[in-house]
């Protein structure tokens, strides 16, 4: 099947690499054209080195190349402003907006809560939790006003379901992602938009496979690395697999955009290889 997405747009925030460059290129395959945001820089006490410009220029022409037409900015999904401004010419120039996926998320050095700088908190809470509303809310009044209905899929993690230790802001912002999906489902219902979640476990992108991480499942070694990290990985999985792919996750995202989930709302949808059921 192809053309899943024929003649729709979709605003992915976090384009620059990892999964959200995934999934713009995944839905350009199947008929989308892309509006594309990402910080592209810096944020502190980042576990993993930050996306750059060239990465966002990369993210464009794989979509391109494609045949299809992507609208790409640097910005802070925590400037509503500006998430808003991209998002208003990116649709004045591509026609429409029917999809908006909020991928865009951090991972911080993390420690017991009770222990965590303030700094480090607000930082998580405002890019994982309010930034992935602000990009919801920047795109919904798109969508209502096109009246051919849309849907939103919110990027959370098996952290949305589950604790883990010594990430307890990124425990607490992916648990308030699935909030946020559900009273977006219940809110814009009425205007036909779908809103629902896709939940990741261990996916191989630079916010997974790092140093830190590594640390984090094998802090037993003075130097771990992915094949120290994978057997440690893969126990926490029901599937024998260490971890899962971008592209598992969008296609998980292009199922949700699609069509052929019109009557699916106010779902999570794991793709975890199993993690949840331990």
């Amino acid at each position: 099947m192809t053309g899943r997405v024929e003649g729709k747009v979709a605003l992915i925030s976090g384009a620059a690499r990892g999964q959200g460059r995934s999934h713009a290129v995944r839905l350009a395959q199947e008929g989308a054209d892309i509006i594309g945001v990402d910080i592209c820089g810096p944020i502190e006490n980042l576990a993993y080195p930050a996306s750059t410009p060239a990465d966002l220029a990369e993210t464009a022409e794989l979509v391109r190349a494609q045949g299809r037409r992507i609208v790409t900015a640097q910005l802070d999904v925590r400037d509503y402003e500006a998430l808003k401004a991209a998002v208003d010419s990116g649709v004045a120039e591509l026609g429409r907006l029917d999809i908006v996926v909020a991928n865009a998320g951090i991972g911080t050095f993390g420690s017991k809560l009770h222990k965590m700088p303030e700094s480090i908190w607000q930082d998580m809470i405002d890019v994982n939790l309010s930034g992935v509303w602000k990009t919801v809310k920047s795109g919904v009044p798109h969508i209502i006003s096109g009246g051919r209905g849309g849907s939103i899929v919110l990027t959370g993690s098996v952290g949305s379901h589950k604790a883990l230790a010594y990430t307890g802001h990124y425990i607490a912002a992916k648990h308030g992602v699935l909030g946020l999906m559900r009273s977006f489902a219940v809110e814009l219902g009425q205007h036909m938009i779908r809103v629902n979640s896709v939940h990741p476990s261990q996916v191989n992108t630079p916010m997974t496979m790092n140093e830190v991480t590594f640390r984090l499942f094998r802090p037993d070694l003075e130097n771990p690395g992915p094949d120290d990290f994978a057997p440690f990985s893969q126990m926490t999985h029901t599937l024998p697999v260490p971890w899962v792919e971008a592209i598992d996750i969008s296609n998980a995202v292009l199922f949700l955009a699609s069509d052929e989930s019109r009557y699916i709302t106010g779902v999570s949808l794991p793709v975890d290889a199993g993690a949840l059921l331990k």
